[in-house]
């Protein structure tokens, strides 16, 4: 039986298509697929902390059990290694949600996404770090600080930092995120990586209390987009999205490098990232132009659901030994649920007016990020402003499209020549619009093939 070779530089592990396809046919054992990415694990994350758990004994166990599978071969993820974020219940770990403060109980089942992904053939090899509590753009928190396999110096993103470093790190070809506020397409734009937020509804949340007011999603992160739109697939329980087509019509696409937020400064690179992508667009046939949307004049009602969100997510722990900055984020949530300041009738304004502005629009393009990663640090640590400013100068293009819940996407669009950091571009749609993002995001691929794992990896 054929083995797949071990990664170098040069060379990257197998994408999960690969993998899935040798598997059901037979070229490929699921136990050593799996094995292999273990030993990834075991060489490299010790440079990278973006495991919290890793499940070598029961990983190789359930590779065994996908493997005498009477179904293999109509497996969609038959032997896959998959790392699962670490804030959605896998059976028999606990869920930590970057806390120590949580139960170290092992959870009784699986979250609904996990359960479809075994039952499509992934084997979870294990669980990836993520900040206290999800709360911030970074991954870091008492357990340690997650590091970019870019620059290790800077941080991998977050929340989902810890599955989009074990991803870029080529330790696993694919990984699951959560996003409430940018948590995939933040990290997959500091990794180098694909990572999409599909739109509320299409795959099942289950994330904490409330979903932080229906705004968290849960999605895939991926080195190609075939592997994010398979998994994506089995995520929804739709394989149609499996089935993504690049678009063979004239498409109507707006371009933004307007910061949702005042104040914010675009670093020129990621503009032109922005000018690049649009231009190739053009060049395939598509109509351009540039128009703002209407972002929210107000950034209350997009911020107390964060801090809301946090304040459910905190409920029950010993707050006096939270992060600093994470005990004041959820301080401030207190007093959004105490005062009611959450609206559904605030969200469904803007959804109204963004109806206006997509309405001769099918596909909006924007930087996914304003300036490269900031520093690996323990910014739970540092004060709640000084945090809160950061991560907003960073990254601020994500969070209106979970306010809205729009599907939207991080495309790698070239490196930055003075930090040697991936540059990308965010896209997005309309309800409904997820094929249509991968179709152009796989234009983009195509015409503008991006390095799947991070250099030395």
């Amino acid at each position: 039986m054929t083995t797949l070779p071990p990664a170098s530089a040069s060379l990257p592990p197998a994408s999960a298509s690969e993998i899935a396809a040798g598997v059901r046919s037979g070229r490929l054992s699921a136990p050593e697929v799996v094995a292999a990415a273990l030993g990834r694990i075991a060489a490299r994350d010790d440079r990278i902390g973006a495991f919290q758990v890793v499940r070598r004994a029961k990983a190789d166990a359930e590779a065994a059990e996908v493997a005498a599978r009477a179904d293999l071969a109509q497996l969609p993820l038959a032997g896959v290694p998959i790392a699962i974020k670490d804030n959605v219940p896998v059976a028999g770990e606990p869920m930590r949600n970057g806390s120590p403060l949580s139960s170290d109980e092992p959870q009784p089942a699986d979250h609904p996404v996990v359960a479809r992904l075994r039952a499509a053939g992934a084997v979870v090899v294990g669980i990836t770090r993520v900040p206290e509590l999800c709360v911030f753009g970074t991954t870091d928190s008492p357990f340690g600080i997650t590091h970019n396999p870019w620059d290790l110096a800077r941080t991998s993103g977050g929340s989902s930092g810890g599955s989009a470093a074990a991803v870029a790190a080529g330790m696993v070809p694919v990984a699951h995120g959560a996003d409430g506020m940018g948590s995939i397409r933040i990290p997959a734009a500091c990794c180098g990586l694909f990572g999409v937020k599909p739109g509320t509804g299409v795959v099942p949340a289950e994330l904490g209390p409330n979903d932080w007011y229906g705004m968290s999603v849960n999605g895939p992160l991926a080195t190609t987009v075939a592997d994010a739109a398979l998994v994506l697939s089995v995520m929804a329980d739709d394989p149609g999205l499996a089935e993504m087509h690049e678009p063979d019509g004239l498409l109507r696409i707006g371009v933004s490098t307007k910061p949702p937020v005042n104040g914010v400064k675009l670093d020129i690179e990621h503009l032109r990232a922005v000018v690049h992508t649009v231009r190739r667009l053009e060049a395939a046939g598509h109509q351009v132009r540039r128009v703002d949307p209407p972002y929210p004049k107000n950034p209350v009602p997009v911020l107390a659901r964060w801090f809301g969100g946090a304040s459910y997510d905190a409920e029950g722990l010993d707050r006096s030994r939270l992060d600093p900055s994470v005990r004041f984020h959820a301080a401030l949530g207190d007093r959004v649920r105490a005062r009611n300041f959450v609206k559904e009738a605030d969200r469904e304004r803007f959804r109204t007016r963004l109806a206006g502005y997509f309405a001769d629009l099918d596909v909006l393009v924007t930087p996914t990020l304003a300036t490269p990663p900031i520093a690996a640090a323990r910014w739970g640590r540092r004060g709640w402003a000084r945090t809160v400013a950061a991560n907003v100068r960073y990254a601020p293009y994500p969070a209106p499209w979970n306010y809205a819940g729009y599907p939207a996407v991080s495309v790698p669009a070239g490196v930055h020549p003075r930090t040697g950091t991936p540059l990308a571009v965010q896209l997005v749609a309309p309800d409904g619009g997820e094929q249509l993002l991968l179709g152009v995001a796989a234009l983009l691929e195509r015409v503008a093939p991006w390095s799947r794992v991070a250099p030395g990896f």
